[in-house]
């Protein structure tokens, strides 16, 4: 089994900002595969679906609390359903990487991102995967400054190509295991 963690801010306006990027792919990957529509779980403090893609269990957790205390979702979420870290897929924006680029990681430090090192202290590791979306526009804009912007004009086409090819990873996640989705991702 799989937990996928889906890392956005929660509320209408913030759905199509790029700290939501990886939130917005699950929230494709819901569509996409099929899965249950997400139901509310209090305890956890997020929305879950779980279902399968191909014959492997998987549950998708987009927290409801703001990007920078995604830990206290995911720790609870990882207790309730006794997934080790290294089965927790981390979906979320990343400044450092153009958009339109993206690639799966395992083990790395959080790179600043403060939903990342939320969700860092709450498992007391970094040694689970991330799929690291890049959200960067072309011409360098400080991470604080750009996260809450939403996708303007042909970054939008770009952005919706990106979802799409990291549906293809998850699909790849699930059916062959990180490791071998990361070689094919990340090529």
């Amino acid at each position: 089994m799989y937990l996928f963690v889906g890392l956005g801010n929660a509320g209408d306006q913030y759905e199509i900002t790029r700290h939501n990027i990886g939130r917005a792919t699950l929230l494709s990957a819901i569509k996409k595969f099929d899965l249950p529509r997400p139901t509310h779980a209090p305890k956890l403090q997020a929305l879950v679906a779980e279902g399968k893609i191909g014959t492997e269990k998987i549950v998708v957790i987009l927290p409801e609390t703001f990007v920078n205390k995604s830990g206290n979702a995911v720790g609870p979420a990882t207790r309730f359903y006794k997934v080790k870290p290294d089965h927790i897929i981390l979906l979320h924006d990343d400044v450092d990487i153009l958009l339109g680029a993206s690639k799966l990681s395992f083990g790395r430090n959080s790179g600043g991102h403060k939903g990342v090192e939320s969700v860092m202290r709450a498992l007391k590791t970094k040694n689970f995967w991330r799929m690291r979306i890049g959200v960067q526009k072309k011409r360098r804009v400080p991470g604080e400054d750009l996260v809450l912007q939403k996708f303007r004009g042909d970054e939008d086409a770009v952005a919706k190509k990106m979802i799409k090819k990291s549906l293809e990873a998850v699909e790849h996640i699930a059916i062959a295991g990180p490791e071998r989705a990361m070689n094919e991702y990340n090529a």
